[in-house]
């Protein structure tokens, strides 16, 4: 990465205070993926970057600085940001802990960067939410390198089929199981039916619905790690006064 950056598009993904006035921010950088920077002064009344740093806002951000940590130097936007609330805040605030866990430093995510945004603004408007974020979910694992295959056996290579149950393994694919008796009440087992609906992103049912969570949990926690996401949290109490600000600022 350049040592100097001039007005790179880029959306705020978390923000901490540090030192007596300044934020330690993490970006989300079209052309550097992930940037952590510091904006010196950002928590005065009076700075002028206050207002802009905010979850959800599209930027452009001038950076500068040796170091892995940079600091910044100008932040702008012509546009107004988006507006979540309820259990879409909390979707926003999960993909954004999504990205600051998984995503490279310094390293271009373009088409990335890109599916946020349309993520971001189907969140503001009516899509359902389950679709958006599995849709998100399956774009983020397609830029590490780990798509999911849902057209075929990875062992046979034979089409997936609604008949039979699969046994899925993070990062290698799904296996036809030859018996079923119980074990589709196993975590990493699933129906062929409730695959297909994944794919077509048509979930007839909320158990197809709450499979497809399942199984996209199961494939994104070897790159999450073992730490739990704060923001899964958010599902279950379902109280965020003023969420996008505080959670942000922790």
């Amino acid at each position: 990465m350049e040592n100097r950056v001039f007005l790179q598009p880029a959306y705020v993904l978390h923000k901490q205070p540090f030192q007596n006035t300044s934020l330690l921010i993490d970006f989300f950088c079209v052309d550097y993926g992930r940037v952590r920077a510091v904006a010196k002064g950002a928590r005065r009344e009076k700075s002028k970057y206050r207002a802009l740093l905010q979850v959800f806002h599209p930027l452009l951000v001038s950076l500068s600085g040796r170091g892995d940590v940079k600091t910044v130097t100008a932040v702008e936007s012509g546009v107004s940001a988006i507006q979540l609330k309820g259990e879409r805040l909390f979707s926003g605030l999960y993909i954004n802990e999504l990205l600051t866990r998984v995503v490279l430093a310094h390293v271009e995510h373009a088409p990335l960067y890109k599916s946020y945004q349309n993520t971001l603004l189907q969140l503001q408007g009516q899509e359902d939410i389950n679709k958006v974020l599995r849709k998100f979910e399956l774009a983020l694992l397609a830029d590490l390198g780990y798509a999911l295959n849902l057209k075929q056996d990875c062992i046979s290579h034979q089409p997936l089929s609604a008949e039979h149950y699969y046994r899925f393994t993070a990062d290698q694919g799904f296996e036809q199981l030859s018996q079923v008796s119980d074990e589709q009440e196993i975590a990493n087992v699933f129906p062929g039916e409730h695959l297909l609906a994944l794919r077509n992103m048509s979930f007839p049912d909320r158990t197809s619905s709450n499979s497809a969570k399942r199984l996209l949990r199961l494939a994104l926690q070897p790159h999450i790690g073992d730490k739990p996401l704060h923001s899964r949290n958010l599902f279950t109490s379902r109280q965020a006064p003023d969420l996008a600000d505080k959670r942000a600022t922790r």
